[in-house]
């Protein structure tokens, strides 16, 4: 009866860890998913700004020759 016990104790055991470990590794993917897009939303956001800083200096040079 022990030895059965035991047996059914170390796969519930394994089962557990393995349903832990999984819940982990849905948790750590989250996370890098979400931190790829937030760099993905700052590149974006550092594109427009170079652009209108870009359109600016154009605009300013212009003024500056009339």
């Amino acid at each position: 009866m022990l030895k059965a016990a035991s047996v059914g104790g170390s796969i519930v055991a394994i089962l557990a860890l393995l349903i832990v470990l999984l819940k982990a590794l849905v948790g750590f993917v989250g996370f890098l998913s979400v931190a790829i897009k937030l760099l993905i939303v700052l590149a974006f956001i550092a594109v427009f700004a170079a652009v209108g800083f870009m359109v600016f200096r154009a605009w300013q040079s212009n003024r500056k020759k009339d």
